[in-house]
């Protein structure tokens, strides 16, 4: 188990990557506090030590997609209205004024999500993010590509979801 210092090093480090992911993900201030909670608390209890920190801040990344895949999955997410169809009650669509790059980030397939944001908010090489992801360099620069395609569809008004 880690020490308190450990923690709140870790927390002043990480907490904002931690909760734009969960933010990505999950779209939901309340469930992203859940998830940024749940991954510290299993930082404090991850004992073995850290390569380097480039090693904990990749762990800590990968702990939080888990964690979010995790609820999405969940029984309790099964059964509720996602705040994407809720949009689209309300009347939102992606030709809105209001409608921006997030808002098109956020669109995306899931399979796009993760790297899209690790390579341009965190700013982690395509190596980097085959090494956290577990994925193939190729297939992460595949999905780069695509994901700018996507993009680039969605923000000139093509693309419907």
């Amino acid at each position: 188990m880690r020490s308190e210092e450990d923690a709140e090093r870790a927390i002043e480090l990480y907490s904002d990557t931690v909760r734009r992911i969960c933010m990505v993900h999950l779209k939901n201030y309340s469930d992203t506090e859940d998830i940024f909670q749940t991954v510290f608390l299993k930082y404090v209890l991850h004992s073995e030590p850290f390569e380097s920190e480039a090693h904990e801040k990749a762990w800590i990344i990968r702990v939080t997609i888990n964690a979010c895949k995790d609820l999405l999955k969940s029984f309790f997410r099964a059964k509720t209205v996602p705040l994407e169809q809720a949009a689209e009650i309300a009347g939102k669509s992606p030709e809105d004024p209001g409608y921006d790059v997030l808002e098109a980030v956020l669109a995306l397939p899931e399979k796009y999500k993760d790297v899209v944001y690790l390579y341009y908010y965190e700013e982690y090489s395509a190596v980097e993010i085959s090494h956290i992801l577990k994925k193939n360099v190729n297939t992460v620069y595949t999905l780069l590509a695509r994901a700018r395609n996507l993009l680039k569809e969605q923000l000139e008004g093509g693309w419907d979801k």
